[in-house]
């Protein structure tokens, strides 16, 4: 079950998730994207599901009957999947090795409830990339972009589904005109900052398809208190 280099962790919810000692491993954005999605039912899809962490996280915390997940490179989808076996989820999540872009295709269009999607943050620009390694892959905009993942989160949801996304807050810009460009209208926005005074650093963004316009801002989340212990809020959510 467990190879060489690779870590059992408990999600602290009943479930356990496969990820590399040393590789890309989950971090605070998909916490956050799991808890700011957690309203979601019905069939959902997360795309970009790198070691399966959302729909683990979902099983657990909302009331989804069903999560299909794609995940482009083949030995990151094989974590998640003996993830999903490990916790007996076979039934209920499901994990294919597939590009994002081909979702349509092969899970049907106007299908799903809800899209999330935690996304590569960064364009790729001009710098020299490792076009191979799984964290450049995992955060840079090499097998994908932000167009083609709101275009394709669009094509995948019914009218008034759901897209739930996490991304940085210096793209809002971008992803509001991708969004409307798509008929996926904004609806919710939350900055997060690590803490009082510092600067915004991640933002989710809740659109729904074919909705009238009227965007919602919720209070911003701090992540650490000025002890630099992780705030009420973000113990909540971690369950803790």
């Amino acid at each position: 079950m467990m190879e060489f280099n690779e870590t059992l962790d408990d999600l602290q919810n009943g479930y356990y998730i496969i990820q590399k000692d040393s590789g890309f491993r989950f971090g605070i954005d998909a916490v956050l994207l799991s808890d700011f999605a957690k309203s979601v039912t019905g069939k959902v899809m997360d795309l970009c599901t790198g070691t399966g962490i959302i729909p683990l996280l979902l099983v657990a915390k909302s009331n989804a009957e069903h999560i299909d997940a794609v995940e482009i490179q083949p030995e990151i989808a094989d974590m998640a999947k003996r993830s999903v076996e490990y916790n007996s989820l076979t039934e209920k999540v499901n994990i294919q090795c597939a590009d994002l872009k081909d979702a349509p295709r092969l899970f049907g269009k106007s299908t799903y409830d809800a899209v999330t999607v935690n996304p590569p943050y960064m364009r790729t620009g001009s710098g020299l990339l490792n076009e191979t390694d799984n964290k450049t892959i995992s955060r840079h905009e090499i097998k994908c972009n932000l167009d083609d993942v709101i275009r394709v989160s669009s094509e995948l949801l019914k009218p008034h589904g759901r897209l739930f996304m996490v991304h940085r807050p210096s793209r809002l810009a971008e992803i509001f005109s991708a969004m409307r460009q798509y008929k996926l209208e904004p609806k919710i926005m939350r900055l997060i900052a690590p803490t009082e005074g510092k600067e915004v650093n991640l933002v989710l963004v809740c659109g729904i398809k074919c909705a009238k316009s009227d965007l919602k801002i919720m209070p911003t989340l701090f992540v650490y208190d000025e002890h630099g212990n992780y705030t009420k809020e973000i113990d909540e959510i971690y369950g803790r």
